[in-house]
C-alpha cells in the first residue's frame, strides 16, 4: 500500500454519483475499511453496499454528527456529494450548530462548510481534499470532445474565467454563462443546473458555460463536479460550449459525457488557469 493511502476512511456522503465513485476509487487505491456517514433523504444509496459500516446523521444536529465520526476511530474522512441547497434553510439546528452559525459574520457555502471542516478536524479527524483518489476522473488540459471551441467561444471562455476568479470573495460564480461577451447568468446559491436553465431562457441558444473553482477554493468541500444531468440541462438550454478546469473538476462518467457533447456538437474542453 502507498504510504499516503489511509487504511480506513470515512465518507460523508451526499447526493449524485460522486459518493459511490469515490468509494470504488478508494478501494482500488488500497483503503481497506470504509465507513459511510449518510443523511436520510440526501445520501445516494448506491454507496451503501460499498461500505463496511453505515452510520446515519440528521442535518443540523452537529454534536451527534461529530460524535458519530469520532466513534469510528478513523482519523481521515472525505466529503462527497451534494446536499440540496434549499434544505439548508429548513434545518432544525442543535445547540452546537446554532453556536457555530452565530460566530459566522457572513453565511455562505465557504464559511458554513469551512466551519464544519474546522469542527471535524477539532476532533482529530483530517478532512482530505475532495479529489483524493479521483485522479482518473479529473481531466488534463485540452480538448475533451470532438469539436474545438470557435474563436468566439474561446473569447467567452476567457471572460468567464476572469469573472469567476474576480468574484471569488462574494461566493458567487463557480458557474457562469457568457454569450458573445455578454454575461448571461452567474451561479449563486441555486446550483449549476438552475444557472444553466436560466442562461437558456435569458440568452437563448449558443451560450458558453464555464465551471471552475473560485480563487482560493477549499478543495476539501464543494469540489466542482460535472455529470450527466448537467449535460442534459445544457442540451435543453442549447449551450454551445463547456469549459472546466483541468485537474480540479471531477467528471462523472467521463466517456458518457464526451459522447453527449459530441451528439450535441458541443465543444467540451479542460483549461488551465
Amino acid at each position: 500500500m502507498k504510504p499516503d493511502v489511509p487504511d480506513s476512511l470515512i465518507i460523508i456522503a451526499g447526493r449524485q454519483a460522486y459518493p459511490p465513485m469515490l468509494a470504488r476509487a478508494a478501494r482500488e487505491a488500497g483503503v481497506k475499511r470504509i465507513v459511510v456517514l449518510g443523511f436520510k433523504g440526501e445520501t445516494n444509496r448506491e454507496v451503501l453496499p460499498l461500505a463496511d459500516e453505515v452510520l446515519w446523521a440528521n442535518l443540523g444536529a452537529m454534536k451527534p454528527f461529530l460524535d458519530k465520526l469520532e466513534s469510528t476511530g478513523i482519523r481521515q474522512c472525505m466529503m462527497a456529494g451534494q446536499i440540496a441547497p434549499s434544505n439548508l434553510f429548513h434545518l432544525r439546528y442543535d445547540k452546537l450548530a446554532r453556536e457555530m452559525m452565530a460566530l459566522l459574520e457572513t453565511k455562505n457555502a465557504h464559511t458554513i462548510f469551512g466551519a464544519i471542516v474546522g469542527a471535524i478536524e477539532s476532533r482529530g479527524i483530517k478532512v482530505l481534499p475532495g479529489n483524493t483518489f479521483m485522479e482518473c476522473y479529473t481531466p488534463e488540459a485540452g480538448q475533451l470532445g470532438r469539436r474545438a471551441p470557435t474563436t468566439r467561444e474561446e473569447a467567452d471562455i476567457a471572460l468567464g474565467l476572469r469573472l469567476v476568479k474576480g468574484t471569488s470573495e462574494f461566493e458567487i460564480g463557480q458557474t457562469v454563462a457568457i454569450k458573445e461577451g455578454v454575461i448571461v447568468a452567474v451561479e449563486a446559491f441555486e446550483g449549476t443546473n438552475q444557472t444553466i436553465r436560466r442562461a437558456g431562457k435569458v440568452g437563448g441558444p449558443g451560450a458558453v458555460v464555464v465551471k471552475v473553482p473560485k480563487q482560493g477554493h477549499d478543495m476539501r468541500f464543494d469540489i466542482p463536479v460535472v455529470g450527466v444531468k448537467t449535460f442534459q440541462m445544457m442540451k435543453k438550454a442549447r449551450v454551445s460550449c463547456l469549459a472546466v478546469e483541468a485537474g480540479k473538476t471531477i467528471l462523472l462518467e467521463k466517456e458518457r459525457l464526451v459522447a453527449l457533447a459530441d451528439q450535441c456538437d458541443l465543444a467540451f474542453v479542460a483549461v488551465e488557469t
